[in-house]
């Protein structure tokens, strides 16, 4: 991987991995128009601490409140910080549950561009929808188990490449009634812990790999993939207030028509 391969995938997987338009779906695309080759397991890694350290530095405030109370509430003291973070918790177990059991399912059937178009149109269209038939008129602090789980069970569908982890919770959250801040807040606050697994998984499959580690392009994944991620966030939630989720449904629209283009 050229420095500049590293820096371009980096910046796609940072300013991907929180809009609702699938990282996977442009990850296939440097390889479709210039022939390079998967960035490789390390550099996922990286890649991934670039976008924890993004949504953690970004809602620090938030997650430092969740963290102290969550604590707190293990010695019985409960409060509405410490119910977010069980449910946080919660809804992170049905996407844990689906990785350990149907990851490598997906990874050797459903990575094809046809999946990936398919997936990308059809949850483009469904987050259309939410966006224009929602109530829109809960927060999070008004969030129930069932709801979570339900937008946790969403979460474990972005396992199907295409589907974009931040789209398909957005969407669920916006038909239980979320605002779309909300749905747009808790999806980020939900997506610390699965992408610490994630990372984690790929990090002890990465030191059982006895291969070298080209360490530049390792920082440069970090550092474009933060920075990326971190703008990203900010930009977003400052889209949605104004424009709501059309500009997006846009896109993925003329996104699976290029893809459907590349499998033709």
């Amino acid at each position: 991987m050229s420095i500049w391969e590293a820096i371009i995938l980096a910046l796609i997987q940072g300013l991907t991995e929180f809009l609702p338009i699938s990282s996977s779906a442009h990850l296939i695309l440097p390889s479709q128009l210039f022939g390079w080759e998967d960035q490789g397991l390390a550099f996922d890694v990286a890649a991934h601490v670039g976008t924890l350290l993004a949504v953690v530095l970004y809602f620090r405030h938030e997650v430092g409140q969740l963290l102290v109370n969550w604590f707190g509430s293990l010695r019985g003291q409960h409060n509405a910080h410490s119910r977010l973070a069980w449910l946080i918790i919660w809804g992170t177990v049905p996407a844990g549950l689906a990785g350990l059991l149907g990851n490598d399912l997906i990874e050797n059937f459903a990575r094809s561009a046809l999946v990936i178009a398919t997936s990308t149109v059809a949850f483009g269209l469904l987050l259309w929808y939410a966006d224009v038939r929602a109530s829109q008129q809960q927060t999070i602090e008004q969030l129930s188990l069932k709801q979570v789980l339900i937008i946790g069970a969403a979460q474990a569908l972005a396992l199907i490449p295409g589907t974009s982890r931040s789209g398909i919770t957005m969407t669920a959250g916006m038909m239980l009634g979320l605002t779309k801040t909300d749905a747009a807040r808790f999806s980020f606050l939900l997506s610390i812990p699965i992408i610490i697994m994630a990372g984690g998984y790929q990090g002890l499959k990465l030191v059982q790999q006895p291969e070298a580690v080209a360490w530049s392009a390792i920082i440069l994944g970090v550092v474009a993939s933060f920075v990326a991620a971190y703008v990203c966030i900010h930009v977003f939630l400052q889209i949605i207030s104004r424009m709501g989720m059309l500009p997006f449904v846009i896109y993925r629209l003329a996104l699976g028509a290029v893809l459907f283009a590349f499998f033709i």
